[in-house]
């Protein structure tokens, strides 16, 4: 397979145009994790993502162990992988446990870089917004991560455009390095970001990573609509008894148009997906959340699989208008897509 590296957002150093996320919502075991995120580096993918709060389970005991086996997988190949970790979500119950704080940004850092077994993360992100009054503390704790080597690049996850503007404003008005990217939802079946974060990403030369993909898994090909979902997947465990409003409506249509177009193409349903989202250019990574070597190996195509424009507009059509379809609230079919 020959990858086109591109910049990854404003910066100069090239990544992959596929990540692998280290949520690992369906694999428990260290040692077949350790050999997806193999699978993935073998594959070309040179970029991996991660977080404080990535583990195992849904279990606090286990947060961090996502770290942990991307430490130990990454031996001997450290310096040819780009990673990405984030902070500001919750890590236990105390009153510093989460947050954007340079007092839980410090700590945290240390903490990831001794699981991670590196001395440096490529690329630093918040997790999330709290004030934005506090955003003058948290970027310049990030451009003393910085100065001390102990980061490269800065980023952010789930901002909204306004939020994304105002971080870049404080961030120049105290000389700190700006931003490069901004790790957001997108998918077929949910479009918020083509609003508000497209606009601003076209003005700004910011890169979007684009995490759920396959929207958590129903573009996956795993689920039918007449069938239970197996409890060892996502939707047969904690999110049980819920996929059956999604497999109707506009969600419902939109899952089955995918499936059509890979039977057409004589691909997979996550190849389709996974290059539908590719092939918006203010897109700069897709990131996936492949549990096993069997899912690794398949989704990876999608960097092979080149959408006509006309079966993009088809998409595009069927599923014009998604919104956080995924938080429960899918909406129904037009008459005219019936």
């Amino acid at each position: 397979m020959s990858i086109d590296y591109v910049n990854f957002g404003t910066a100069g150093v090239k990544v992959s145009p596929m990540a692998l996320g280290l949520g690992f919502r369906g694999q428990f075991d260290r040692g077949e994790a350790e050999k997806v995120i193999h699978t993935a580096l073998d594959s070309g993918i040179n970029l991996i993502d991660c977080a404080n709060v990535y583990g195992f389970m849904d279990d606090r005991r286990n947060i961090g162990s996502s770290e942990e086996v991307l430490g130990k997988a990454l031996k001997g190949r450290r310096d040819d992988v780009v990673i990405t970790s984030k902070v500001f979500s919750p890590i236990g119950n105390g009153p510093n446990d989460s947050g954007p704080s340079r007092f839980h940004v410090m700590r945290e850092i240390e903490r990831s870089l001794t699981r991670l077994d590196t001395d440096h993360v490529d690329v630093y992100i918040f997790h999330g917004v709290d004030d934005i009054n506090l955003f003058e503390e948290q970027f310049r704790t990030m451009e003393t991560l910085i100065q001390q080597g102990k980061i490269r690049y800065v980023g952010v996850s789930n901002f909204q455009a306004w939020q994304v503007m105002q971080a870049l404003e404080v961030q120049k008005r105290i000389n700190a390095q700006p931003l490069i990217a901004v790790q957001n939802p997108y998918s077929l079946m949910n479009r918020t970001q083509e609003d508000e974060l497209f606009p601003m990403v076209r003005e700004t030369g910011v890169g979007i990573m684009a995490y759920s993909p396959l929207g958590v898994g129903l573009l996956s090909g795993t689920y039918k609509a007449d069938e239970v979902p197996d409890e060892s997947t996502l939707w047969g465990s904690r999110r049980k008894g819920t996929i059956g409003r999604y497999m109707q409506g506009r969600a419902g249509k939109v899952i089955a148009t995918v499936e059509e177009v890979a039977a057409d193409f004589g691909v997979s349903m996550p190849q389709v997906a996974m290059a539908w989202v590719m092939s918006h250019p203010e897109i700069t990574v897709a990131i996936s959340g492949a549990d096993t070597i069997e899912q690794m190996r398949d989704v990876v195509g999608a960097m092979d699989v080149e959408l006509s424009s006309d079966v993009i507009a088809h998409l595009d059509y069927v599923s014009a208008g998604m919104r956080a379809v995924l938080d429960g609230n899918p909406t129904d079919i037009p008459e005219d897509l019936d």
